[in-house]
C-alpha cells in the first residue's frame, strides 16, 4: 500500500493518509501510542472494541481489517507480522476499552471523541450547510440535554446540588479554559449579571464545552467515580484535555473565541424566521 503522509501531533502522527485521502491507524502502532509495550495484551482490547463495534450496529469489518506486513528480523532474514488496520471509529471504540488508569488513554479517549464527532459533523451534508445561527442553536439545545446528564452523573458520584454543583461545573471550565472559572468567563465576554455564558458563545465554543460536558459524563460512568473531590478533579482533567487536544490541532483556544454578536435567543429569533 502506498503511503502518502502522516499527519503531525500525538495521535495525529500515527495516523497514516493513503494516496486516496483515506486514513487509518495501525493497531500496533496504537498499543505503543497507548503504552502496551505486550501487543497480546492489547488484542483482549480490541476484541473487546470489536464487541462493541457489533453491539453498535456497524460492521466489523469496515473498521477492523486484518493486514500481514513483512518485517526485517535481526539475522537481515524477513517474517509476517500480523497487524489490524483501524478506522477512526474503532480507534474510538478501543481507547473506550483501554485501562483507563493509563494517562495516555485518557488523552486518546478525549481525542478520538473530539474527532469522530468532529468527522461526523463534517460527513453530516444538513449540519454543513448550516448557517452559525443554526449551528449555534443546534448545539446549544443538545448542550442543554447533556448538561442534564452530567449533573445526574455527577449527584451519582455524591455531588449534591446548589453549591456543589456550581464548584463542580467550575473545576470543568477551569480546565477547559486554561484556569479560568464561570466568573472570569462571563467578565471576560463583557455579559451582564442575568446572562447566561452559553448563551453568548460561537458554534465552535459550544461544540468545545459539549465534548467536556459528555466526556466527563462517560469517565465519571466508566469509572464509577465517588466522592464530591474526585468528581471535581475528572472534570477538571477532562476540560484540560480537551483544551490540550485543541491546542495540538492548532485550533483556537476556548476563552480567544470571540463573542457572537447575537445572543442564542436572538438566534433563535433569526433562525425561525429563515423557516
Amino acid at each position: 500500500m502506498n503511503i502518502k503522509k502522516r499527519s503531525e501531533n500525538n495521535f495525529e502522527e500515527i495516523k497514516i493518509m493513503d494516496e486516496e485521502g483515506n486514513e487509518y491507524w495501525s493497531a500496533r502502532e496504537l498499543a505503543l501510542a497507548l503504552d502496551y509495550s505486550d501487543y497480546r495484551n492489547f488484542k483482549t482490547v480490541i476484541h473487546k472494541a470489536q464487541g462493541s463495534c457489533k453491539n453498535s450496529q456497524q460492521k466489523v469489518l469496515d473498521h477492523f481489517v486484518d493486514v500481514t506486513d513483512m518485517v526485517v528480523i535481526g539475522s537481515g532474514s524477513q517474517r509476517e507480522l500480523e497487524d489490524i488496520l483501524l478506522s477512526r471509529y474503532a480507534c474510538y471504540l478501543i481507547v473506550q476499552n483501554a485501562d483507563p488508569r493509563k494517562e495516555i488513554v485518557a488523552l486518546g479517549q478525549t481525542y478520538f471523541a473530539i474527532q469522530t464527532r468532529r468527522k461526523e459533523l463534517e460527513d453530516d451534508e444538513n449540519f454543513s450547510s448550516l448557517t452559525e445561527d443554526e449551528k449555534r442553536v443546534l448545539l446549544r439545545e443538545e448542550l442543554k440535554v447533556h448538561n442534564k446528564h452530567l449533573a445526574s452523573a455527577a449527584k451519582d458520584a455524591g455531588v449534591k446540588a446548589g453549591i456543589e454543583f456550581a464548584v463542580f461545573q467550575d473545576h470543568g471550565y477551569r480546565g477547559l479554559y486554561g484556569g479560568l472559572g464561570a466568573r472570569e468567563i462571563h467578565r471576560r465576554k463583557q455579559l451582564k449579571k442575568s446572562q447566561q455564558i452559553l448563551d453568548h458563545m460561537s458554534s465552535g465554543e459550544l461544540a468545545a464545552n459539549l465534548f467536556r460536558a459528555t466526556q466527563t459524563e462517560e469517565k465519571i460512568r466508566r469509572e464509577k467515580i465517588q466522592g464530591k473531590s474526585k468528581a471535581n478533579k475528572a472534570h477538571h482533567q477532562v476540560g484540560a484535555k480537551v483544551r490540550q487536544t485543541i491546542k495540538e490541532l492548532g485550533g483556537t483556544m476556548p476563552e480567544d473565541m470571540p463573542k457572537p454578536a447575537k445572543s442564542i435567543g436572538q438566534a433563535k429569533r433569526t433562525v425561525k424566521k429563515l423557516k
